[in-house]
Protein backbone atom coordinates (compact mmCIF):
# COMPACT_ATOMS: atom_id res chain seq x y z
CA UNK A 1 0.00 0.00 0.00
CA UNK A 2 1.19 3.23 -0.93
CA UNK A 3 1.69 6.07 1.64
CA UNK A 4 -0.96 9.49 0.47
CA UNK A 5 -0.22 12.90 2.17
CA UNK A 6 -4.03 13.56 3.15
CA UNK A 7 -5.81 16.70 4.59
CA UNK A 8 -9.08 17.10 6.53
CA UNK A 9 -11.58 16.65 3.70
CA UNK A 10 -9.54 13.58 2.14
CA UNK A 11 -9.59 12.16 5.33
CA UNK A 12 -13.59 12.28 5.58
CA UNK A 13 -14.08 10.51 2.11
CA UNK A 14 -10.93 8.19 2.55
CA UNK A 15 -11.90 6.46 6.07
CA UNK A 16 -15.28 5.64 4.33
CA UNK A 17 -13.85 4.46 1.07
CA UNK A 18 -11.22 1.39 3.01
CA UNK A 19 -12.05 -0.80 5.37
CA UNK A 20 -8.67 -0.27 7.52
CA UNK A 21 -6.89 3.28 7.70
CA UNK A 22 -3.75 4.49 9.84
CA UNK A 23 -3.38 7.91 9.91
CA UNK A 24 -0.07 9.74 10.99
CA UNK A 25 -0.51 13.47 12.27
CA UNK A 26 2.73 15.32 12.64
CA UNK A 27 4.37 19.03 12.92
CA UNK A 28 6.93 20.14 11.02
CA UNK A 29 8.63 21.03 14.07
CA UNK A 30 8.95 17.44 15.58
CA UNK A 31 11.70 15.55 15.64
CA UNK A 32 10.14 12.18 16.34
CA UNK A 33 7.43 12.42 13.04
CA UNK A 34 10.92 12.91 11.24
CA UNK A 35 12.61 10.12 12.94
CA UNK A 36 9.63 7.99 12.46
CA UNK A 37 8.54 8.61 8.81
CA UNK A 38 10.71 5.93 7.43
CA UNK A 39 9.38 3.28 9.87
CA UNK A 40 5.99 4.62 9.01
CA UNK A 41 6.67 4.10 4.84
CA UNK A 42 8.56 0.31 5.51
CA UNK A 43 5.21 -0.59 6.82
CA UNK A 44 3.30 0.34 4.33
CA UNK A 45 5.04 -1.93 2.51
CA UNK A 46 5.06 -4.99 4.30
CA UNK A 47 2.94 -7.53 3.02
CA UNK A 48 0.80 -8.29 6.12
CA UNK A 49 -0.55 -4.97 6.14
CA UNK A 50 -1.35 -5.15 2.65
CA UNK A 51 -5.33 -4.12 3.62
CA UNK A 52 -3.97 -0.95 5.58
CA UNK A 53 -4.00 2.39 3.91
CA UNK A 54 -1.56 4.54 5.12
CA UNK A 55 -1.89 8.53 5.49
CA UNK A 56 0.05 11.13 6.92
CA UNK A 57 -1.21 14.87 7.68
CA UNK A 58 -0.28 17.97 8.86
CA UNK A 59 -1.76 18.83 12.44
CA UNK A 60 -1.56 22.05 11.98
CA UNK A 61 -3.12 22.17 8.55
CA UNK A 62 -5.92 20.13 8.99
CA UNK A 63 -7.65 21.56 12.54
CA UNK A 64 -10.78 19.18 11.94
CA UNK A 65 -9.38 16.59 11.86
CA UNK A 66 -6.97 17.22 14.92
CA UNK A 67 -9.99 18.56 16.84
CA UNK A 68 -12.33 14.75 16.02
CA UNK A 69 -9.12 12.72 17.17
CA UNK A 70 -8.82 14.87 20.37
CA UNK A 71 -4.74 15.87 19.35
CA UNK A 72 -2.43 16.30 22.56
CA UNK A 73 0.55 16.60 20.59
CA UNK A 74 2.56 14.76 17.66
CA UNK A 75 3.41 12.26 16.86
CA UNK A 76 -0.75 11.44 16.91
CA UNK A 77 -1.81 8.30 15.40
CA UNK A 78 -5.24 6.92 14.62
CA UNK A 79 -6.69 4.01 13.38
CA UNK A 80 -9.79 3.77 11.62
CA UNK A 81 -11.42 0.27 10.90
CA UNK A 82 -14.89 0.75 8.52
CA UNK A 83 -15.47 5.17 9.07
CA UNK A 84 -15.15 4.55 13.01
CA UNK A 85 -12.23 5.24 15.14
CA UNK A 86 -10.65 2.58 16.69
CA UNK A 87 -7.80 3.60 18.92
CA UNK A 88 -6.07 7.35 18.74
CA UNK A 89 -2.78 8.23 21.01
CA UNK A 90 0.76 9.63 20.96
CA UNK A 91 2.84 6.67 19.51
CA UNK A 92 6.60 7.36 19.98
CA UNK A 93 8.11 4.63 18.74
CA UNK A 94 8.51 1.90 15.96
CA UNK A 95 6.96 -0.69 18.29
CA UNK A 96 3.77 1.15 19.37
CA UNK A 97 2.93 2.05 15.40
CA UNK A 98 3.56 -2.00 15.09
CA UNK A 99 1.10 -2.53 18.03
CA UNK A 100 -1.61 -0.22 16.91
CA UNK A 101 -1.65 -2.15 13.39
CA UNK A 102 -1.40 -5.56 14.97
CA UNK A 103 -4.77 -4.19 16.49
CA UNK A 104 -6.01 -2.81 13.92
CA UNK A 105 -6.07 -6.17 11.97
CA UNK A 106 -7.65 -7.98 14.34
CA UNK A 107 -10.98 -9.42 13.91
CA UNK A 108 -13.69 -7.80 15.19
CA UNK A 109 -14.64 -8.23 18.94
CA UNK A 110 -11.29 -9.95 19.62
CA UNK A 111 -8.82 -8.17 21.80
CA UNK A 112 -5.45 -8.44 22.81
CA UNK A 113 -4.21 -9.19 25.95
CA UNK A 114 -1.25 -9.45 27.71
CA UNK A 115 0.15 -10.80 30.68
CA UNK A 116 0.74 -8.93 33.50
Amino acid sequence: MTVTEINDDKLRQLIFEKERVIVKFTDPACPVCKQLSPSFRKFSTEPQYDSVTFAPMSASENPVSSQEVKLTGTPFFATYLNGTIQECGIVDTEEGIRAMLTRLLQPAGQESWSAI
